[in-house]
């Protein structure tokens, strides 16, 4: 006899649905194990390889906060940089004290240093470190308090000594004898005052000759003592590296307490911090980096972008680029390719300028010179607005940036002066010669043409010009067929006289 058919169907759908919950209390046993068994972290790895400035400062920050997306457990920054902006270091310090994921400042590769900015930037990290054959220091700033004028003219005077009362002559023996006395001691307080002279001029060195230079000194002082201070690094040290611009090796730093690792690789790296505990803005944090897997963070055509705008040349050359751009849309509606580029390259200088440390004395100039040069084209005054555009063109050029790592290359500043002198000098030699052309229109261009007799008379009658017939009127008689020379215009009568091979 044979089974009922749907009860063999129940029986198929009971025991496939019971598989079905099997598997899926075995799949959600799976994720929850996995969710509470621990992972190995994650480490992310960036790269400074140039000198600090806005770009590098915009990447190092995304870094930070693709890390705490990321959930990272150490953020790696391999290192070499010469130094860089102030204002960039600064905000890349903030960032990075704030920021819940601790950050290890690996001087790396072998030859790599960590100058000026980059000490800072070392002292500002939970975890400093450097690679063999790598050294840091020089964190002296470099132009104190902004500059101060052109170069050679803010020389220090030099002190006067007060002149010597005259001696009576009744004391001139008593002075000799007393001069004899003190000869034999001359040499040695000679020797002395040299010493404590160099010794002064030393110590005015490490604090600043000026009142300004004093204060961004004992400033950057202040700051980088704050930052050792915090991570329990040598303090003294780094007001040395300030004030003096000393250096350290990578060897000699880990013995003075400037850093606490000294690694030949990530590797060895993540190997040597791992249980070390960190100053955190929160607390303490202790690391676990034995197994973190490395990710890479390179930086990206953003990054590149904006290390090409904020070149101080490239945005040089935008802004004169779209300075021109407008004058030339300005004079010309209509073009629209030249104001199209010009716009767009001054917004580009511009944002430029923003991030960058510029003089806006020296901005102010480069305008008014530019407006200067064009104005002689528009308005030819024989030299006068263009020398004087040219003048200022260059005196704004050399001082518009105030860091001397960012200085505009002087070639370029004496090429775009060579070249706006040219266009001046063209536009000037093009004005006399077209006040020199004769007139092509107007009255003005009658006087000194040829024209022909139409019929005989003395004193009034007729001539062609230019294909149309004028009344002429002539001091001396014409005959038919004469060719004869315009004098001047009086309304619609020519005055006229014979040509001398035809008279």
């Amino acid at each position: 006899m044979m089974p009922n058919r749907p009860d063999a169907k129940r029986r198929v759908l009971f025991w496939l649905s019971l598989v079905c919950l099997a598997l899926g209390a075995l799949l959600a046993w799976q994720a929850q194990a996995q969710k509470a068994s621990p992972q190995s972290g994650l480490a992310l790895a960036m790269t400074i390889d140039d000198a600090i400035g806005p770009a590098i400062g915009d990447y190092f920050q995304r870094g930070l906060e693709l890390a705490e997306e990321r959930e990272a457990e150490l953020v790696v920054v391999q290192m070499d940089t010469p130094g860089g902006l102030d204002a960039s270091m600064r905000a890349m310090i903030r960032a990075m004290l704030i920021s819940p994921v601790p950050v290890a400042l690996y001087v790396s590769p072998a030859g790599a240093r960590a100058a000026s900015a980059g000490t800072y930037l070392l002292y500002a990290s939970h975890v400093a470190a450097m690679a063999p054959a790598t050294h840091l220091g020089s964190a002296t700033p470099v132009q104190l308090g902004g500059g101060g004028g052109l170069p050679g003219l803010s020389e220090p005077e030099p002190e006067t000594e007060p002149e010597s009362e005259p001696v009576p002559e009744s004391q001139g023996a008593v002075q000799e004898a007393a001069d004899g006395e003190a000869s034999q001691g001359e040499s040695t307080q000679d020797a002395g005052s040299a010493r404590q002279d160099e010794s002064a001029q030393e110590l005015a060195k490490r604090r600043g000759e000026t009142a300004m230079e004093r204060k961004v000194l004992e400033d950057a002082v202040a700051y980088i003592r704050s930052l050792a201070e915090r991570h329990d690094r040598n303090a003294d040290w780094a007001e040395q590296a300030v004030r003096e611009a000393v250096n350290l090796t990578a060897r000699e730093a880990l013995e003075q307490n400037v850093i606490e690792v000294v690694a030949s690789d990530l590797d060895d790296l993540l190997a040597q911090i791992d249980g070390r505990t960190v100053v955190m803005d929160d607390g303490t944090l202790t690391l676990s980096t034995a197994d973190l897997a490395i990710e890479r963070f390179d930086p990206d055509w953003r990054t590149e972008l904006l290390a090409v705008i904020t070149n101080p040349n490239v945005a040089y050359f935008l802004m004169i680029i779209g300075f021109y751009g407008l004058i030339f849309e300005l004079s010309n509606p209509g073009g629209l390719v030249p104001g199209t580029i010009g716009i767009i390259s001054l917004l580009l200088a511009l944002f430029a300028f923003q991030v960058l440390p510029v003089n806006y004395a020296g901005l102010a100039l480069i305008l008014v010179g530019l407006g200067l040069i064009v104005g002689e084209a528009l308005m030819p005054s024989f030299g006068i607005l263009g020398i004087g555009g040219i003048v200022a063109f260059v005196i704004g050029s050399v001082i518009l940036m105030d860091a001397d790592t960012l200085n505009i290359s002087l070639p370029m500043i004496g090429g775009i002066a060579l070249l706006a002198a040219g266009l001046m000098l063209w536009v000037m030699t093009r004005f006399i010669g077209l006040r020199r052309r004769k007139p092509r229109t107007g009255q003005e261009e009658l006087v000194g043409s040829e024209a022909l007799v139409l019929d005989d008379f003395a004193g009034q009658g007729h001539v062609r010009l230019m294909g149309e017939r004028w009344n002429a009127r002539s001091t001396r008689p014409l005959s038919r067929g004469q060719s004869v020379r315009v004098t001047a215009v009086d309304g619609l009568t020519l005055e006229v006289e014979p040509l001398a091979s035809s008279s």
